[in-house]
């Protein structure tokens, strides 16, 4: 297994797994296929900046993806740039499953959240996958609190 930072090139491929996702376990109406990964593609290129993938690769095929998702905070009175993330819709293809891939693309996302200087990575999980995250070292906090719309 390979895993890696994915790029500009991986755009149609992350399309066609983000539809698995989506279609995955879900009883709505899912997207068209070619049309939704042609869409995928077109939305991932123009988020590069701000959307950043990290893929683990089976003989030349995705098998995972963890996004990590950036945000500049204001600055601090240094005038110094602030950066934060947080991790977005990891996914493992069900074939790949329980060998370690969302772990690996997890740790993958971290190291270089930690080499490029981001304050916090924040994330959103479920029971099912919050054992990934306390193992990467995500713990809990009082100080973090969350807001939705009523409805």
């Amino acid at each position: 297994m390979i895993v890696r930072r994915g790029a500009a090139g991986d755009a149609v491929a992350l399309g066609r797994l983000r539809l698995r996702a989506v279609q995955h376990g879900s009883a709505e109406v899912t997207p068209d296929g070619e049309a939704f990964v042609a869409w995928f593609a077109g939305w991932f290129r123009a988020h590069l900046g701000t959307h950043v993938p990290f893929v683990a690769e089976e003989d030349g095929a995705l098998v995972g993806v963890a996004w990590l998702a950036l945000a500049e905070r204001v600055p601090g009175e240094t005038g110094r740039l602030r950066r934060c993330g947080d991790v977005q819709a990891v996914y493992v293809v069900p074939e790949a499953r329980g060998r370690g891939v969302a772990s690996a693309v997890v740790r993958a996302l971290l190291a270089d959240a930690a080499a490029t200087g981001l304050e916090h990575v924040t994330v959103h999980a479920n029971e099912a996958a919050a054992g990934v995250y306390r193992r990467a070292g995500f713990e809990g906090d009082a100080m973090w609190l969350r807001w939705a719309p009523a409805g």
